[in-house]
């Protein structure tokens, strides 16, 4: 199976550059008119691997869990903060009140509390997110041919990233659960070694699993947002605001870009996904306690609590994200297509509409 979905994804409508003969061996004809830029603007770059290969998805995995792995990571104070007002808003109040009550308990060292869950786990989601959002997105965008890849992208985008994410969420549950009660619960554990084997010990698997739902219920939109926004920004930004086309700008240059819609694909994605990152906090706090029960007990308003640090941390997050990423591509010199044209076929359909 994992077969048939790499062939589909390396023929499909968003086939990379300079693969002639497999475009054509599917039916589709090389658009000679249409100039498919690397990131560099001196041209004749030797890639490391062909679009679509399996070298090509496994890089993209890498570039996945360096991109979310050391971010999340080095983001574990604010987001200890953050979950924190989540969890207990009357002790800890805003951002500011909450670093200054962590530290005053519990002295510098406290604001590290859950990193390395964190670093495993995101790893593991970040692999599963971008890798997986990759082969998802060739392969439906072959499924729907080239025409309807195109006017349907957006819908696209949210169908790939919806699908990786849905598997990401699997890989990163268990170190989440771990990391959110390391966290907020007061002498729950202060290490994953210790934190780990005691929920299996009082809870059995279904322990590291029981925030699964709530973690859909974040994680999805988030991530539909976080890519299909991101896509169409890029679009926007290289169509509107960058003075010159992509095929001309350098490697830093486009990597400011990246950096730029990486940032307002985060602000989005914080919003979109606050509520539900509000009850897997609360919810992995409470023993025995079940989504509907955690959010009748917040109330609408209570979802929104640390809404501004996860602004914070979210938009800084996903612009690091999306650089980080990026930056792997260029780095391993792998294959980096630009926004996607309207195919010709759809230009002559078109044109002979208005006539």
């Amino acid at each position: 199976m994992s077969q048939s979905i790499i062939d589909l994804a390396r023929n499909s409508p968003f086939g990379g550059p300079f693969t002639p003969v497999s475009c054509e061996s599917t039916g589709f004809k090389v658009n000679a008119t249409r100039t498919i830029a690397a990131a560099s603007s001196t041209g004749g770059e030797t890639y490391s691997c062909e679009y679509g290969s399996s070298k090509y998805y496994a890089l993209c995995g890498l570039g996945g869990i360096l991109s979310c792995g050391i971010t999340h990571t080095a983001v574990v104070p604010l987001d200890l903060v953050k979950c924190r007002i989540q969890v207990d808003p009357a002790k800890y109040g805003n951002i500011i009140k909450g670093f200054q009550v962590s530290v005053r308990e519990s002295g510098l060292r406290e604001l590290g509390k859950g990193w390395a869950p964190t670093a495993f786990g995101y790893s593991a989601q970040g692999l599963c997110k971008f890798g997986f959002y990759e082969v998802f997105k060739h392969m439906y965008a072959d499924l729907l041919g080239e025409e309807k890849a195109y006017l349907w992208r957006t819908s696209l985008y949210l169908a790939a990233s919806a699908s990786a994410e849905f598997f990401a969420d699997i890989a990163l549950c268990p170190m989440e659960a771990v990391k959110v009660r390391i966290q907020t619960q007061p002498g729950f554990a202060r290490t994953l070694r210790e934190g780990a084997p005691k929920i299996l010990r009082d809870e059995g698997l279904w322990g590291f699993y029981k925030g699964i739902v709530p973690l859909w219920g974040r994680q999805i939109p988030y991530t539909m947002m976080k890519f299909a926004c991101f896509e169409r920004t890029v679009e926007v930004l290289y169509k509107h605001i960058v003075p010159k086309p992509r095929s001309e700008c350098t490697k830093a240059e486009q990597l400011v870009v990246t950096f730029i819609a990486g940032y307002i694909a985060g602000v989005f994605c914080a919003v979109v996904s606050h509520p539900a990152d509000t009850i897997v906090s609360k919810l992995n706090q409470q023993k025995g306690s079940s989504f509907v029960a955690v959010g009748k007990s917040l109330g609408f308003w209570g979802m929104w609590k640390g809404l501004v640090p996860r602004i914070i941390m979210i938009g800084t997050l996903t612009a690091l994200q999306w650089f980080i990423y990026d930056s792997v591509k260029v780095y391993f010199r792998m294959p980096r297509p630009p926004p996607p044209e309207m195919p010709e076929s759809l230009k002559r359909k078109l044109e002979a509409q208005k006539q």
